[in-house]
């Protein structure tokens, strides 16, 4: 992908050069446009399947799944231990973007909620985009963009140019730009429409217009009621260059309460119990790393067990710097916590709730 806008309009082809085959524990669980997660009934449902599966989409510099987490984990459950993907290089905002793009055109289809939450991200990781463009690749109307946007509170989302699902940047009033258009027409009548185009900052199409309305008498700039105005936002801004994007079929879909998630299993036992039960794993007390989490563990689990006398042996003028390293450890074990959960369902999809 070599810019932003060729990520609304062009898809990474799937050609035998682009696929490589990657071991499946090498993957990393990636950041899924679907609020409910992953569907266990999907995910049986493409195990069952004798073909080859599409390869999925793989982020290069982090390798976490861009798209194709439930073909990730159906290949799991079919005891594959490598997998076919097509890498993608870009920032992590276009990473969603095209994740988003990839589920709304293919697979199990993001809800209605789904796609309205991606919306709101796309607007703030990538105001510039005009609205047909980013409802295009959510599957949105443009006028629901617009009307999203309109309540963002991020005033980057309300900027002053938007880029089409061509690539090119147009400013949403065109109507300086258009008396620039006039002027020049009027000193260099004779000019052409792409000179005068580059110069005013607005397309070929668009001088055109101003020409015939000068020619005409009339204001080169078009009169529009204050209603167009505000949806204005979902064009280009230039003169209507882009088409308005169809709504998606399912644009005014209800959400499903069957297929919200239901609680992942969670052990209750004590969990000092389930430490010295990892103490006797050989598989963890045969490897160095293996040793060092267990020790990590064994210290966290005594500790536990102290922490309501700690908490009194702390001195008041220590007190601040003590809750700062305990939050800061307490999100260091919930990203720890966060990263090795996405490992474990990819090694053991049966784990996915829903």
């Amino acid at each position: 992908m070599k810019k932003t806008g060729d990520s609304v309009k062009q898809r990474a082809t799937t050609n035998p050069a682009q696929v490589e085959s990657v071991p499946i524990m090498s993957l990393r669980a990636g950041e899924s446009p679907r609020l409910n997660g992953d569907d266990k009934a999907h995910i049986a449902r493409l195990a069952e399947t004798d073909g080859p599966l599409p390869p999925i989409l793989v982020d290069r510099r982090t390798m976490r799944v861009i798209d194709g987490m439930h073909r990730l984990m159906a290949a799991s459950l079919q005891g594959r231990q490598a997998i076919d993907v097509v890498f993608f290089d870009g920032s992590e905002a276009d990473a969603f973007l095209r994740a988003v793009q990839e589920n709304v055109t293919h697979g199990l289809p993001l809800t209605l909620a789904d796609r309205r939450a991606a919306t709101e991200r796309i607007i703030g990781t990538h105001p510039h985009l005009s609205d047909r463009a980013i409802g295009r690749a959510t599957g949105l109307a443009a006028k629901t963009v617009a009307a999203l946007r309109e309540r963002s509170t991020d005033a980057a989302a309300r900027s002053n140019a938007r880029m089409g699902r061509d690539g090119r940047v147009r400013p949403l009033d065109s109507s300086e730009a258009r008396r620039r258009a006039a002027e020049l027409l009027t000193v260099q009548p004779t000019a052409s429409l792409r000179h005068v185009a580059r110069a005013a900052g607005i397309s070929p199409a668009t001088v055109l217009d101003v020409r015939k309305r000068l020619e005409r008498g009339e204001s080169p700039v078009p009169r529009r009621p204050a209603a167009a105005d505000a949806g204005g936002a979902g064009g280009s801004g230039d003169g209507g260059v882009l088409t308005a994007a169809p709504a998606a079929p399912s644009d005014q879909e209800p959400l499903d309460p069957a297929r919200r998630p239901g609680p992942r299993a969670v052990s209750a036992a004590d969990p000092a119990a389930t430490v010295e039960k990892l103490l006797r794993d050989p598989s963890l007390r045969n490897s160095d790393r293996g040793k060092g989490i267990l020790r990590l563990l064994h210290s966290t689990a005594v500790g536990e067990a102290q922490l309501p006398d700690t908490v009194e042996a702390v001195p008041p003028h220590c007190a601040a710097i003590v809750v700062q390293l305990a939050r800061h450890y307490s999100k260091m074990w919930q990203d720890f916590a966060k990263e090795l959960d996405g490992r474990a369902r990819i090694a053991d999809p049966s784990t996915t709730g829903r």
